[in-house]
């Protein structure tokens, strides 16, 4: 089997197989947090950091379970790992920008439980990804997960200048609007060929 090239491997993660439009991982975020631009834009920069971080982690990690036969503790590993970086991305972010702190509110600590994360590490695992392809990987799927949520921002914040029937105002449309992201993404079905 050919191995991807980097630049498909970045845009199957953030555009053709999204996390969040494409694969429906991370949707709590999603909704949650794609208010206003401002709050998305970092809630996406966040979890793509903890994104990078639990990917380096993650493979350094793979490597040392393999060569001690002890993968079986793979999910266990990964699961502290991710922890890990959101917390160090909450004590950071706490400290430097307390405003930002309380505008992200819950979000920002249930990047732990964030299954676009621990998604990110099982599935470059299971592609068998070496350093930089996983290094790529996780660039991709946090650049797409940041998309996702601006994207969703955009379209919540013109809508809220909007007049709109009572019966589709709040939850309603916010998960109209994330079905039609959906449905837009998945026009990029295909494209780059499949690669695993």
């Amino acid at each position: 089997m050919v191995s991807p090239s980097l630049p498909l491997i970045f845009l199957d993660a953030a555009v053709v197989n999204n996390f969040v439009l494409a694969l429906f991982l991370g949707i709590c975020p999603f909704l949650g947090t794609s208010a206003k631009k401002e709050t998305a834009l970092n809630m996406g920069l966040a979890t793509m950091f903890v994104m990078v971080v639990s990917s380096i982690a993650a493979y350094g990690v793979n490597w040392l379970l393999i060569a001690l036969d002890l993968e079986f503790l793979r999910l266990i590993c990964y699961i502290a790992i991710i922890a890990s970086a959101v917390h160090l991305v909450e004590m950071f972010v706490k400290k430097y920008s307390p405003a930002l702190f309380r505008s992200l509110g819950i979000f920002l600590p249930l990047i732990t439980t964030n299954c676009a994360i621990l998604g990110l590490a099982l599935f470059q695992t299971a592609k068998e990804y070496d350093f930089l392809q996983s290094l790529v990987y996780s660039l991709g799927a946090g650049t797409g997960f940041m998309l996702a949520l601006l994207l969703m921002a955009g379209l919540r914040e013109k809508l809220d200048l909007a007049r709109l029937p009572t019966v589709s105002q709040g939850a309603a449309m916010t998960l109209m609007l994330a079905g039609l992201l959906s449905l837009a993404f998945m026009g990029f079905a295909g494209l780059g060929g499949s690669h695993g």
